[in-house]
């Protein structure tokens, strides 16, 4: 990551997420360690989720980055002290104030997924080990980093498979999202999860995404008459002769453009014609309109039509048009035939190109059946069903604990699926030959590393069936990433991660990237991790 946008992001990180955005009770937890003398404990935490997001067979690990930008400077202040007297219980010894004031993440290690991974249930997507107080309390911020930046990314991946490959997605829901803090993080994650640009410009700034925008309704609306049309001139885009009058060479071609398409020339709304010219004079290299303020066939394709012609007239070369309303597919492939109409009745190939985006509400939903239907749709743009996550408003990540001073501890629960898996843990993957990924499994630390072409014996997670299986490749998932307090990896940017996705991506099988009724994904544990959960779970039932 390069140092000026390093440092831009660790303070972004650093002022949004201070120590003290957690609950409450983590200070009351932290404070009974100290009291009984264990808050120096050795410690290990596992961060994971229950299950796969949005009916799906996948998520993706993203917020790591974040996470530990937010642990390199994890320290709290005399102000947060203070605060934290007037609100704990009178009771609290001072002791403990001063003991937060000496507290950061020296003794903190962090092992996790690369982010930007392919990542599934019940598997542990970061392992956080140190002090018990100290690493109690980083719960709070560490899932709040994780879970939406996740949810998003995944959300954003799941849109991308609808879309499919070749149409490309704009990131446009920052009015939509829950806050100035969702929007941002919203915009940089949906990137990362597959998404091409964003329409904020915030983002842009801090992220390095893409960014792109034209006009609103309003823009449109605002004009009445080509008489508010002031800067009249265009210079040719190549500097030879004089500038021309865009008006007036718009105007020469509507009829044209009228006749092609057997429209009155009445019908056509003067003050739409005047804000696309005026929008032309003000950014000819990025003509590209909105065209549903007043009626598309009968207005604004003609209005668009006659501008673009006067832009390839003075050798520029109009970008599109955009869609926000009504039947998208339809309309697209009316408006890509009148395209290459005008382009073959004047002799213009520019017209050939141009691109059509569509935004009108897009979901999951709708890119599936925009598929099955015929368009010509190339851009699509996407706001509430993005960062809003409405098909599961949670991924319902957890952060618990798995051992005390070397010892193996868990959940015991009567709703099993909440049950935990003690002790650490190795996680590897294993590969096919056709190089899929098949299998996680979850081992103890000490065992071998799984060999390439031998049979392993494990128990896959949900029934704790026996299973023997024989994989092609097998690679170690979890990385140190933290040390002693230190970011001991060198950080991706956003375009890194987003990159990683896509390689991540191309790894699973076909039916378990399949958005509707996918394939499992299977999870297992060792033998041996398989037979300690046994005999815990024995010994704390007696």
């Amino acid at each position: 990551m390069a140092s000026k946008s390093a440092a831009s992001l660790e303070k972004y990180v650093r002022e949004r997420v201070p120590p003290m955005l957690t609950d409450q009770y983590q200070f009351t937890m932290a404070y009974t360690y100290w009291k009984s003398g264990r808050h120096q404990d050795e410690a290990v935490f596992e961060l994971f989720f229950r299950e796969n997001p949005f009916g799906g067979e996948f998520s993706l690990f993203s917020g790591l980055t974040d996470c530990l930008l937010f642990l390199k400077n994890f320290k709290y202040t005399e102000q947060d002290v203070a605060f934290l007297k007037s609100v704990l219980p009178s009771t609290t010894e001072e002791g403990f104030f001063r003991y937060l004031l000496t507290m950061d993440a020296s003794g903190v290690s962090v092992c996790s997924f690369p982010e930007g991974s392919v990542v599934f249930n019940r598997v542990p997507l970061m392992e956080v080990n140190g002090p018990l107080a100290v690493v109690q309390l980083l719960e709070t911020s560490l899932l709040c980093l994780v879970n939406y930046a996740s949810l998003v990314s995944s959300n954003a991946a799941r849109l991308r498979l609808a879309a499919g490959p070749k149409r490309r997605m704009l990131e446009m829901g920052l009015r939509r999202a829950q806050g100035p803090d969702g929007g941002l993080s919203a915009s940089r994650y949906s990137y990362i999860g597959g998404f091409d640009m964003t329409s904020n410009m915030l983002a842009g700034q801090l992220f390095g995404i893409p960014v792109s925008g034209t006009m609103a309704h309003s823009y449109i609306t605002s004009f009445s008459s080509l008489e508010e049309v002031w800067h009249r001139t265009l210079a040719p885009a190549l500097g030879e002769g004089p500038a021309l009058d865009l008006v007036s060479l718009s105007q020469a071609w509507l009829p044209q453009v009228c006749s092609l398409l057997q429209v009155t020339h009445s019908e056509v709304n003067e003050g739409e014609l005047a804000a696309f010219i005026s929008y032309a004079l003000a950014f000819p290299r990025n003509f590209l309109v909105l065209l549903d303020s007043y009626s598309v066939m009968r207005s604004g394709v003609l209005n668009f039509c006659a501008v673009a012609l006067a832009l390839c007239q003075l050798h520029y070369q109009p970008i599109g048009v955009r869609l926000d309303s009504g039947d998208l597919c339809g309309q697209s492939v009316e408006l890509r035939r009148i395209f290459l109409a005008c382009s073959s009745r004047f002799q213009v190939a520019e017209l050939q190109s141009l691109l059509i985006v569509g935004s009108n509400n897009i979901s999951e939903k709708s890119l599936l059946e925009m598929n099955g239907r015929e368009n010509e749709i190339d851009v699509v743009g996407v706001g509430t069903h993005l960062v809003t996550c409405p098909l599961q408003p949670s991924l319902g990540c957890v952060y618990k604990l798995v051992q005390v001073n070397g010892a193996p501890r868990m959940k015991l629960t009567e709703d099993s699926g909440k049950s935990t898996l003690p002790g650490r843990k190795a996680v590897y993957r294993l590969f096919s030959q056709d190089g899929h990924a098949f299998l996680d499994l979850l081992a103890l630390r000490e065992e071998p590393v799984p060999a390439e072409g031998i049979a392993v014996q494990c128990r896959v997670l949900g029934g704790w069936e026996e299973e023997t299986v024989t994989a092609a490749r097998v690679e170690r998932i979890h990385q140190q990433c933290f040390t002693q307090g230190q970011i001991s990896q060198t950080l991706p940017s956003t375009a890194d991660i987003r990159t990683r996705v896509q390689a991540a991506l191309s790894t699973l099988h076909p039916g378990q990237r399949r958005l509707q009724q996918p394939e499992r994904y299977k999870v297992a544990v060792s033998e041996k991790l398989y037979c300690q959960l046994r005999d815990l779970k024995n010994s704390l039932k007696n």
